[in-house]
């Protein structure tokens, strides 16, 4: 061999352990495994086909850059190729554009115009060219012309003649008063006297007055009217099929005061203020909805008090006895309306904004009139997988097809609306998570649950029901995305210790799937062997079934201890078999694991993905049931696993700080140590939208926040506690720590400790603040949880 290649192999031979002890991830460290995320891997996100249905796209970023970018990949060639950045915007419009029924033609807006794409010749023709910004084109008037939006107003295009229209005319303020219309009496009098004395006079006003009515009519016939709003501002305005009528909502805004968030490490050197959220109680928007005939050119309101319960209260009597409540109709928002195919039938959806009703009617456009098809009414709250606005639609000019919690789990239900028939097409302790009609409407394709509530899987069902056929086979979850023909599927797939990659498959029960990306590990997030969670229940107090995720360390490095885990956010799901949100608290809890503690996270009451019951089990009452949890789950650590009692640790962030707040100061003999990170400590400080569905108003219902605030039980502080806030939070604002912090100074309490961090949000971005905070939380825990030295 010559001398050179030796010295190469050799220099190859000595390089290449160096290489690869590099990239082991032998021993967990905080400053390890709380840096830029890309350190692990690189997973797709964002999953959509393009228009041809041989082509998938997808958010990627394999070179690890400061930003994701545009890849795609066809059915012939499964390669991952990077789109050119001049091409990205128009993919996207695309994408968002609407196809005609037949799928012939596609109309969109890209670049603040529209554009109207023949499908099988793949030409565009520019309907728009201006400098005014163009949105929400679609189809219209049975699809012979193209309606778009420009300055809140709806224009039309006809391709036959390229005639444009302006269909409405809405106009802020109110309606101007006609001449005269102010006038006093006294001019009144002396006006109609001079008529009746002087014939030259009422001759010239018969005159002005028929050039005035021949005017009118010429203007009448070329004007639109004018839709006024007053002081109010539109908010949604949509259409019939037939171009006749416009369905419009606006809303008067209530100007609450805001919450000024100071920012003090600045590019200036001054401190500046963020303007954020106002507090929960703060008067909200008013919502109207209005109905305007276009051709008998005519407008009115939707009459709210029509609609079935609209008076019902939520009942506090036995909380506050004597209490009267005044006999209002309670204030609606009514998204829609949802129009069938032919557009004989609508249907909107009504929310009540107390948060207790959930309508479904018919809509009559000719005369305003309601139509009940489904009521889903709840004591606590209306909520849970497609519940929401947009989960609802039309199969036929007889039958529409929803959503509802009415057995408490989310399931799939269609009703003619002419014989009122009602059927449920899936039930079942489980939740439909997504559903989505076919093209053809003859089956839904509907993700969810069924086989385990830590699982996705996606099915085929038919719109009249039975048994859904399952397409997804592996154990985890799949968040699909279906191509134009149907006939493939892309999507999503991870379990609890792999993150996202991307498959593709046939839509059919059985079908291999093909995985198109493998770097959502990198070589040293690989080298380590990172635990499957091991997803257990155990029983809570009211004997309720609690799921959980749970960490044990190898037999020779048990320590005694443990820490529970408090995942954010109340209703959102962590014990499941998929790659975690949270998945530096997953590697952290990897870390504890090797150091020898038990670490349990827990789906506690309030959970996504479990039901109605347990999304409204913390009704009227956070830190109840929610709280108790946590607690039955440190009983159960202590009598089947081992764990000392006087050795559990609990933390986390947001409504896991809270939670941990609470646990501390109310169940002080439970868990020795607690990091509270940015916590609600004061739930009457917190926002409206979210807090007004669990606890109601603070000036309605002052004893489910008093009951429901740490700050009312700092007193009962006995452990160690850590309490860390971001100082830039607009969402838990820094003011709710620094409220708590001088409740605990006045009444004098010791082991306490507050970290802030002075540019970060609510959620960190910093590496190295995660680094911070992360060290702090292990030193707690090594400190009060670890057995003491003999």
């Amino acid at each position: 061999m010559p001398t050179h290649i030796k010295r190469l192999t050799l220099l190859a031979t000595l390089c290449w352990p160096v290489t690869t002890f590099a990239q082991q991830l032998q021993t967990l460290t905080v400053e390890k495994i709380m840096r830029d995320p890309k350190w692990i891997g690189t997973s797709p996100d964002n999953i959509f086909w393009g228009l041809d249905g041989k082509t998938i796209y997808f958010n990627w970023n394999p070179e690890k850059s400061p930003a994701d970018s545009l890849h795609a990949i066809t059915l012939a060639n499964h390669k991952p190729v990077k789109t050119e950045p001049a091409d990205r915007t128009h993919i996207q419009a695309l994408q968002s554009g609407e196809l005609n029924l037949a799928r012939t033609r596609l109309v969109y807006t890209w670049q603040g115009d529209v554009w109207l794409r023949d499908m099988q010749s793949g030409k565009d023709t520019r309907v728009t060219q201006t400098n005014d910004l163009e949105t929400g084109a679609e189809f219209g008037f049975q699809e012979s012309k193209i309606l778009y939006r420009r300055d809140r107003n709806i224009f039309s295009w006809d391709p036959a003649t390229g005639a444009v229209e302006q269909l409405t005319d809405f106009v802020t303020g109110a309606k101007p008063a006609k001449r005269g219309d102010s006038a006093g009496e006294q001019e009144k009098h002396l006006k109609n006297q001079q008529q009746e004395l002087f014939e030259v006079l009422r001759d010239k006003k018969a005159t002005s007055d028929a050039a005035t009515a021949f005017n009118d009519n010429l203007l009448k016939s070329k004007t639109l009217r004018s839709l006024y709003l007053d002081d109010r501002s539109l908010n949604d305005a949509r259409m019939s099929p037939d171009g006749r009528f416009v369905v419009y909502r606006v809303f008067r805004e209530n100007m609450s005061r805001g919450t000024e968030v100071p920012e003090f490490v600045t590019e200036t050197g001054y401190t500046t203020g963020i303007r954020s959220r106002s507090k929960v109680g703060g008067a909200q928007p008013q919502y109207e909805s209005f109905v305007h005939d276009r051709v008998k050119d005519t407008s009115f309101a939707i009459k709210t008090t029509q609609i079935p319960g609209i008076y019902d209260k939520p009942d506090y009597s036995k909380d506050y006895p004597g209490r009267e409540t005044a006999k209002a109709a309670r204030p609606v928002i009514i998204n829609g309306p949802y129009w069938s195919e032919k557009g004989t039938r609508a249907i909107v959806n009504i929310r009540s904004q107390d948060n207790k009703d959930r309508w479904i009617m018919l809509l009559d456009a000719a005369s305003g009139k309601l139509t009940p098809v489904d009521r889903q009414r709840d004591e606590a709250w209306i909520g849970g997988p497609g519940i929401g606005w947009g989960s609802l639609g039309w199969i036929d000019e007889q039958t529409c097809w929803f959503q509802s919690e009415a057995t408490g789990y989310s399931h799939l239900y269609t009703v003619n609306v002419h014989t009122g028939k009602r059927t449920a097409l899936t039930s079942g302790n489980f939740e439909v998570q997504e559903a989505q009609l076919s093209m053809d409407k003859k089956h839904f394709y509907i993700t969810t649950n069924e086989v385990h509530p830590g699982e996705k899987q996606f099915y085929k069902l038919a719109v009249a029901g039975g048994k859904p056929e399952r397409i997804t086979a592996m154990s985890g979850a799949h968040t699909v995305s279906i191509s134009p023909d149907e006939k493939w599927i892309a999507y999503r797939y991870s379990n609890s210790n792999h993150p996202w990659e991307m498959y593709l498959q046939e839509n059919r029960a059985g079908a291999p799937a093909t995985q198109i990306t493998h770097q959502a590990m990198s070589p040293e997030f690989r080298s380590y062997p990172w635990r499957e969670a091991n997803v257990i229940t155990f029983n809570a107090r009211d004997n309720q079934p609690v799921y959980a995720r749970l960490y044990t360390p190898d037999a020779a490095k048990k320590n005694g201890a443990a820490v529970v885990f408090v995942h954010g956010a109340g209703y959102l799901q962590n014990a499941h078999k998929w790659w975690s949100q949270y998945f530096r608290e997953y590697m952290f809890h990897n870390l504890l694991t090797d150091l020898g503690y038990t670490v349990l996270d827990i789906d506690y009451r309030g959970s996504a993905g479990y039901g109605r019951n347990c999304r409204t089990g913390i009704y009227r009452h956070m830190g109840g049931k929610d709280l108790t949890d946590q607690v039955d789950g440190a009983k159960y650590l202590v009598q089947q696993l081992g764990v000392d009692p006087g050795r559990i640790g609990i933390y986390g962030g947001s409504y896991g700080g809270f939670i941990t707040l609470m646990a501390l100061f109310t169940e002080p003999d439970a868990f020795a140590a607690g990091a509270a990170l940015r916590s609600v400590t004061d739930w009457a400080h917190y926002n409206h939208g979210y807090t007004s569905n669990i606890l109601n108003e603070p000036f309605t219902d002052s004893l489910a926040y008093r009951r429901s605030s740490p700050i009312y039980y700092a007193e009962g502080l006995k452990g160690k506690l850590l309490m860390c806030h971001g100082m830039v939070d607009t969402n838990v604002h820094f003011q709710d720590i620094v409220r708590l912090s001088q409740r605990l100074i006045e009444l004098g309490k010791d082991g306490w400790e507050l970290a802030v961090y002075p540019v970060e949000d609510h959620g960190f971005t910093e590496p190295s603040s995660w680094t911070d905070e992360y060290k702090r939380i292990l030193r707690l825990f090594e400190n009060e949880l670890k057995p003491a030295v003999k």
